[in-house]
């Protein structure tokens, strides 16, 4: 079954929750689109939306490798040449990660669709429902505490909490929302790479009885070896997030000692879920666990992100609310939510329709 033809396109779907992490303000959510159709009509969808202070694409460059004359090579193709054709796209769009991602996405999609499975059961589905974290940006103590509560309500039973700015005030929150909530909620924290070394350890050292289950990326990406200085105890609750982007990146962080005992996946880091499910099996392979993250994405990368996360049985945590704000969206349905559990629809491919 040859490929007939691609589209793309670009919408902004809104914000109605702007936020602030260690190193800028969101108040826009800009994604770009591409659709696959084949001959009998069955069509596959995929989105992108690259973070360029992490892997250096911005939208615009997202957009520019997306037009349609770039993405002309797909036509004609067999989609039964499915792993060939994503290898095409790694090889085609090397310094365009979220463009990558967005075509990689409506392949599986596509594919799976034909092959009339969702695309879990196609990877594999090793894993039925996990708790989401939902994120609360970098706010005063009453602010966070705030927020927290109607996360709660909403039936939430684990936050992320951004941090990297303040560390006295990052401590304090952080003991707040623990004295305020007990164990009823899981805690993770996200320092955006803001800490030193030393401040990692004093964090860690001081929020050490509050069980907080994990520490996102906490020193800046490029400083591995301060990573891998770390003591035992800080690196096994480490979660490795603008660390991580390709395979390669992987294997430097488990060389001995490892830097992290925990990684943090994004489609829109790595390309896509094939290359998404490598680090993957480089994680497994070093008795690494995976946490599964995301940038603010339309309900069709998320969706995609959540079949690869429950195709691999090391995933432990997923942080996929990158939707769950967003002011309107180009599809429906996707994943299903219920009290903070996030699991995936029986429907073919991601199970998602165009509005």
């Amino acid at each position: 079954m040859k490929i007939k033809e691609v589209k793309s396109w670009s919408a902004d779907l809104g914000n109605t929750k702007p936020y602030t992490i260690a190193f800028k303000t969101v108040d826009e959510v800009r994604n770009a689109f591409v659709e696959i159709t084949l001959e009998n009509g069955i069509t596959g969808i995929g989105a992108g939306n690259p973070s360029e202070y992490v892997v250096g694409e911005s939208f615009e460059q997202c957009l520019d490798a997306l037009k349609e004359k770039n993405l002309e090579f797909l036509i004609g193709k067999d989609i039964r040449e499915f792993n060939y054709l994503t290898y095409e796209v790694w090889k085609r769009f090397p310094e365009n990660p979220s463009a990558r991602a967005a075509i990689d996405i409506a392949l599986h999609d596509v594919f799976t669709k034909f092959l009339d499975v969702p695309l879990v059961k196609f990877l594999g589905q090793k894993i039925k429902k996990l708790p989401t974290s939902n994120t609360i940006g970098i706010k005063n103590v009453e602010e966070t505490l705030k927020e927290a509560e109607e996360y709660k309500k909403r039936g939430f039973k684990v936050i992320k909490v951004k941090l990297g700015r303040d560390l006295e005030e990052d401590v304090e929150r952080v003991m707040k929302l623990r004295e305020k909530f007990g164990s009823s909620i899981g805690i993770r924290v996200d320092a955006n790479q803001g800490y030193t070394r030393e401040q990692t350890i004093q964090f860690y050292g001081r929020c050490y009885d509050l069980d907080i289950e994990l520490i996102e990326q906490p020193l800046p990406a490029n400083e591995i070896a301060e990573m891998k200085a770390l003591p035992k105890e800080v690196r096994e609750v480490l979660a490795a997030d603008e660390s991580l982007i390709t395979p390669e990146d992987a294997i430097e962080l488990i060389k001995p000692p490892k830097a992290a005992d925990i990684f943090n996946i994004k489609l829109m880091k790595c390309g896509g879920v094939s290359q998404a499910l490598k680090i993957a099996d480089i994680a497994q392979a070093e008795g690494v666990d995976l946490f599964w993250g995301c940038n603010d994405e339309s309900i069709v990368s998320i969706t995609a992100a959540l079949h690869a996360a429950f195709a691999c049985e090391n995933t432990k945590y997923i942080d996929l609310d990158g939707s769950l704000d967003l002011a309107r969206d180009v599809v429906k349905g996707g994943f299903i939510l219920k009290d903070g559990m996030m699991s995936c629809s029986d429907k073919p491919g991601l199970g998602v329709e165009r509005i």
